[in-house]
């Protein structure tokens, strides 16, 4: 008899295997099918992709619903797309999309770790880990990610420890343990911070090495370890490792997805604190002659150069022939990325309640800047930007405008004017805000931006001629960027 359950047990796991994996497979093909129509410019297969994406939204299967909202939101239909999501919610009161909610709405606002971990207590006993699989996990480790860095935050080490080792997915452990590592090193805990960079890192070289499936987890988890090499290799240096330290600066300054003058100057520095001042210098005078120095960086050189040389004698005008050439490449470099399309008018408004529209400035070289108040980057690149701006002043045919965009709160507006208002920034910033019935933000993504800070360089003809996305180096570096993309639109 026993035999005979396991026999019929078998044969019931055998059956639902084969019923999920016909169940893939059809959603597989019915990807294909939506792919190829979405494509199309065809009128019947527009039809077709209208008729199949009703069907899906009205399935009785949470992952054809899924899949609907998904290619409604790519269509840019977000009233649909959102409408479905709240159906979805209704319709699998336990499923994916009803624990993720709950998630967002029960936990993630709550101000305290303790206050979290028992709201995270009460929610798995309504979803259930055990409920899901695979990669459907992952807002498990986000929001038991949470809790620990909390912790953290809080100089509570066993708590933080307890719920950082609750992590599922292996392909997210390198994310979820930098983020906890980084919490420890904000608290002043060198030595949990290091712990943890060093576990983070050590999983995403698994991927990194390419010894696990060639999925877009695993791509994903591979993509943080040249990163992570860096970061560990600070926290190194800043336990005075210096040995260690430069173990995996190296790697970093020898990795292309990580050499950079950053890493440059990171691998420099463990230099210095090694009194190998020439290998430092040689390092960093790579990174001064690239372009993208910063002002730290510049500083380090010239006390390099006078530890290395003796004295200053000479180096001003060493620093003068560097700067010839970074203009003479830079011009080089910008000779190969102009280009000339036209730029698609928009009409917004500014913080006033003015209205602006771009053909109304044609004639004059514009710069485009978007941006949000969220964005790091975007405010790293500002004083530079403020610079340009003061630089071109008195010019009436160079005209600069910060578009806000992506906003995350309900008061963008706002938020806007009383960031420009507290760092006393002249600039004229129009908001480009989500269309309350579509939810896209227009102007940005007529534009295609995929990530800001994101500039476009608009010549008097109404044609963008170079995009300049990200922000790196000094700001005199930025300042000379800029302005030799003006003069070139202006020139045609």
């Amino acid at each position: 008899m026993k035999t005979l359950n396991i026999m019929l047990t078998s044969l019931l796991l055998s059956a639902t295997l084969t019923q999920v994996s016909a169940q893939t497979k059809s959603l597989d093909s019915t990807k294909t099918d939506l792919e190829k129509w979405l494509t199309s410019t065809k009128p019947e297969d527009k039809t077709l992709l209208a008729n199949k994406l009703k069907d899906l939204a009205a399935s009785n299967s949470e992952k054809e619903m899924d899949l609907a909202i998904n290619y409604y939101y790519r269509l840019k239909n977000q009233k649909v797309s959102d409408s479905l999501l709240e159906a979805e919610v209704k319709k699998f009161p336990a499923g994916s999309r009803a624990r993720n909610k709950a998630a967002n709405d029960e936990i993630y606002d709550l101000k305290t770790p303790a206050e979290k971990e028992k709201a995270y207590k009460a929610w798995i006993q309504k979803f259930p880990p055990s409920h899901f699989s695979g990669e459907d996990l992952i807002v498990y480790d986000y929001v038991t990610s949470s809790i620990a860095t909390g912790y953290a935050e809080q100089k509570n080490t066993a708590k933080a420890i307890e719920y950082g080792e609750k992590l599922m997915l292996d392909f997210w452990k390198g994310s979820g343990y930098g983020g906890l590592a980084e919490a420890f090193y904000k608290a002043g805990d060198l030595k949990n911070a290091s712990i943890y960079y060093k576990k983070a890192m050590e999983i995403a070289k698994v991927y990194y090495d390419g010894k696990l499936p060639d999925l877009n987890s695993s791509k994903f988890a591979a993509s943080g370890y040249p990163g992570l090499t860096m970061t560990y290799a600070n926290i190194l240096f800043e336990q005075k490792n210096y040995k260690e330290a430069l173990k995996y600066a190296a790697l970093a300054s020898t990795n292309p997805k990580t050499a950079s003058p950053k890493s440059n100057f990171q691998y420099a520095k463990i230099l210095m604190a090694l009194n190998r001042n020439e290998e430092a210098y040689a390092k960093l005078e790579e990174a001064v002659k690239s372009g993208k120095a910063n002002d730290e960086m510049s500083a380090a050189f010239k006390t390099l150069y006078i530890k290395v040389k003796g004295s200053d004698a000479g180096f001003d005008q060493y620093a003068a022939e560097i700067r010839k050439g970074i203009i003479a490449n830079l011009q080089q470099k910008l000779n190969k990325e102009m280009i000339k399309k036209p730029a698609l008018d928009f009409t917004l408004t500014d913080l006033d309640g003015k209205q602006v529209t771009l053909s109304s400035l044609k004639g004059k070289t514009v710069i485009l800047d978007f941006w949000a108040t969220w964005c790091g980057p975007c405010k790293a690149s500002f004083p530079a930007m403020q610079m340009a701006v003061n630089k071109y002043k008195d010019d009436p045919n160079v005209k600069f405008l910060f578009i806000h965009t992506w906003e995350k709160t309900a008061t963008p507006t706002k938020d806007a004017s009383d960031y420009i208002k507290s760092q006393n920034y002249n600039f004229e910033v129009l908001m480009d805000n989500k269309d309350p019935e579509t939810k896209i933000n227009k102007v940005v993504s007529d534009y295609k931006v995929n990530g800001i800070p994101s500039k476009f360089v608009i010549d008097p003809q109404g044609n963008i001629r170079f995009n300049l996305m990200g922000f790196e180096g000094s700001n005199e570096a930025a300042v000379d960027e800029i302005s030799m993309m003006i003069d070139m639109a202006r020139k045609g």
